[in-house]
């Protein structure tokens, strides 16, 4: 058996180096209680911009700004050393860390956001990206677009593990692209909620075969800063639950093993067996026995995309 550990915990929100501390704390909490793999929720660092789903996209575009200017400030430039306490932290509890980031392009206009998907192997170093292919609604006013260059599933002690964010996991050929590698632990961070999306979890558990982590974010009201602009307006009650989490193990088989953990914070533990993967898959192999090849395909561009090149 194999424990695995949902961080439900709200960020230190819009704070980068503070919630990048909390998530060292909980990495070790987790550990200490027989983690071996430790799962946070979409953009965790520094926090999901809840704000978008109240504000008026031209009557509240200043406040908009504002609020963007705040995340791109806070966000993190892989390559730099913002993450090393979070590296080091998977090093010294020798843990397997996926984690949600809002990641800044280092490369290109350094100003483009990612909604980006980290795991972090137990040597201390970045095992995979995965940037949201799709951002959903008003999120494509905050990030760009992903690749498959992340579009992984990577080789962990605890078994073979991928990402999707949220509504990705809607998108039935990315779905089908994680389950053609082979994975055991698919993992689902996610800003959605409530008996509908656990649901979709069920079936994309029975689907692949595979034990599903849906990693759901919370927060209240008085999660968010003191300072955070035009509050009373947007959030005028403080025990408000913005967004309740409903994090979630699913079995192979599609059942609930643990959870949802709902309007309430914590650490969700769960012990898994990954081998009841090849015995859910005995019947129902999509990408296996069940794929029909000679009749079905999937071509997937995994070449990493950039919207300038140079000639030097």
């Amino acid at each position: 058996m194999t424990r695995i550990a949902i961080v439900q915990e709200p960020p230190v929100f819009l704070d980068r180096e503070k919630t990048i501390e909390k998530a060292v704390q909980l990495v070790r909490d987790a550990a200490h209680k027989g983690a071996e793999l430790v799962v946070f929720s979409e953009a965790f660092i520094p926090g999901y911009p809840t704000w978008i789903w109240r504000l008026k996209p031209g009557g509240d575009w200043g406040l908009s700004e504002q609020l963007h200017g705040r995340l791109l400030d806070n966000s993190v430039q892989l390559g730099s050393d913002q993450l090393r306490p979070l590296l080091d932290v998977a090093k010294e509890m020798r843990v397997t860390i996926v984690c949600g980031i809002e990641e800044r392009d280092g490369d290109t206009s350094r100003t483009t956001l990612y909604n980006s998907v980290l795991t972090i192997s137990l040597d201390g170093t970045v095992q995979n990206c995965h940037r949201k292919l799709m951002p959903t609604n008003p999120e494509r006013m905050v990030w760009g677009f992903g690749d498959a260059s992340g579009l992984k599933v990577v080789d962990t002690p605890v078994g073979r593990v991928g990402s999707l964010v949220c509504w990705e996991n809607y998108m039935p050929l990315a779905r089908y692209a994680m389950f053609a590698q082979g994975i055991d632990i698919y993992i689902a961070p996610t800003y959605d909620s409530g008996d509908r999306w656990i649901r979709t979890l069920q079936h994309i558990a029975r689907e692949g075969g595979c034990w599903v982590l849906g990693a759901g974010n919370v927060l209240r009201g008085g999660d968010l800063p003191d300072d955070f602009p035009d509050f009373d307006r947007l959030y005028p009650d403080k025990e408000e639950w913005i967004n309740s989490g409903d994090s979630v193990v699913i079995s192979p088989d599609g059942e609930i093993a643990a959870g949802p953990l709902r309007k309430e914070t914590g650490l969700l533990l769960a012990d898994i067996d990954v081998g009841a993967v090849n015995a859910a898959r005995r019947s129902l192999d999509i990408v296996g026995h069940y794929a029909r090849p000679d009749i079905f395909s999937l071509q997937v561009n995994i070449q990493q995309q950039r919207p300038v090149t140079f000639n030097e």
